[in-house]
């Protein structure tokens, strides 16, 4: 029997504001998933994707997003059409400095993403594969947690 996962208060005050395509897309992926996760980001305002955009540049720390124009951000529709998705932390059970390398963790996410996308009929883009051609990662491609509506 495979485990049921339910998101926390913090995953679903982050889907809050963001598409209800995508909403439900990430609702099915956890249910299908094999390994649980959590929705660290979903709508950002403009002063958020600010602060993020700064990180790197004028504020220290590592370069996190290269654009203003995130679909993380309102839409034309009013709604954000992206969410980042973290894995929990086998080894502790928490979203945790561990969660960013369990690779295998955010490639299942993916599988369950696409999966769950494909069953509701909605078009999805993954970080790690911006090309969508299938190959995660070959032209450097480093947004393993990100997910966002096509179209």
């Amino acid at each position: 029997m495979t485990a049921v996962f339910r998101f926390g208060a913090r995953s679903q005050a982050n889907l809050r504001g963001v598409h209800h395509e995508l909403v439900n897309v990430v609702s099915d992926a956890l249910l299908i998933s094999t390994v649980d996760f959590a929705v660290i980001e979903g709508l950002r305002t403009y002063a958020r994707q600010r602060e993020l955009y700064s990180q790197g540049r004028t504020k220290i720390g590592n370069i996190v997003t290269w654009t203003m124009s995130s679909k993380h951000m309102a839409q034309a529709d009013g709604f954000g059409h992206a969410v980042d998705l973290l894995p929990v932390n086998p080894a502790t059970g928490k979203i945790d400095a561990g969660s960013w390398n369990y690779r295998a963790g955010f490639v299942e996410i993916a599988n369950s993403m696409f999966e769950a996308a494909d069953r509701l009929g909605v078009k999805i883009r993954w970080g790690k594969d911006w090309n969508m051609n299938g190959k995660a990662g070959e032209k450097g491609e480093t947004d393993s947690p990100h997910f966002e509506l096509m179209g």
